[in-house]
């Protein structure tokens, strides 16, 4: 069955704004390392940055129907996360698609599967993240569903879901831990500020993170020289 449901409630926007110049890379870790795709989806530059409630998307193969109806639902801020199924065979979003996103504001794309326009997608300063690039474009001749759970690079999301991407990839927060997450990511980059500032004291990492005596813990037989002689 393929279901166009309507958009959901938004979560509050202090709560998305309060992610926005959080590293992926912490908020992971403040979800104890869980909720990161694929290393595969990759921003067209490194610069973009993305940070919105997703508007989830699944198509048919090679056809990109189904992103052209959530394209026309989407409201400014969403984030249509799109599980193309991985295939990386056809660009299912170009330079057409991508300029009409840009104009009505929405948050960015990711998308696991292809994308086409490839030059036009980096150079803009709409955020776009995907899995794979290919000039052979999407048909428009099967069904899709908008609105359903999907799973995109491997993570499951939920329509309204955060996703939150970078540099180094994408992470989605489960939209009823959103508050909860942030508040831990907030703690994590706090933690990594005062390590940097004790290492800058002088301090080795090793001690900082309580490694001393794990390796031996976990079986690893560790020669060790007497820095002293």
């Amino acid at each position: 069955m393929f279901i166009v449901n309507p958009c959901c409630d938004l979560m509050p926007q202090e709560i998305i704004d309060g992610y926005r110049n959080i590293p992926v890379a912490n908020i992971g870790d403040a979800r104890g390392r869980f909720g990161c795709m694929s290393w595969m989806i990759k921003p067209m530059n490194h610069d973009m940055r993305i940070c919105g409630p997703a508007l989830t998307v699944q198509t048919y193969r090679a056809d990109n129907l189904a992103i052209h109806v959530a394209l026309n639902m989407a409201r400014p801020g969403d984030v249509l996360v799109i599980d193309a199924g991985g295939i990386c065979d056809t660009g299912l979003w170009g330079g057409l698609m991508n300029q009409m996103a840009r104009q009505k504001k929405l948050g960015g794309i990711i998308l696991d599967g292809g994308v086409r326009d490839c030059q036009e997608l980096a150079a803009s300063d709409f955020p776009v993240f995907a899995r794979a690039i290919s000039p052979q474009g999407g048909f428009k001749a099967s069904p899709g569903s908008v609105n359903i759970p999907i799973s995109c690079g491997g993570v499951p999301v939920l329509p309204g879901d955060l996703v939150v991407g970078d540099a180094d990839g994408v992470v989605v927060v489960p939209s009823a831990q959103a508050k909860e997450i942030l508040e831990k990511s907030l703690g994590v980059v706090q933690k990594e500020k005062e390590l940097r500032e004790r290492m800058g004291r002088g301090e080795q990492l090793y001690s900082l993170l309580k490694l001393d005596g794990a390796p031996e813990t976990l079986g690893m037989i560790v020669n060790r020289v007497d820095t002293m002689k």
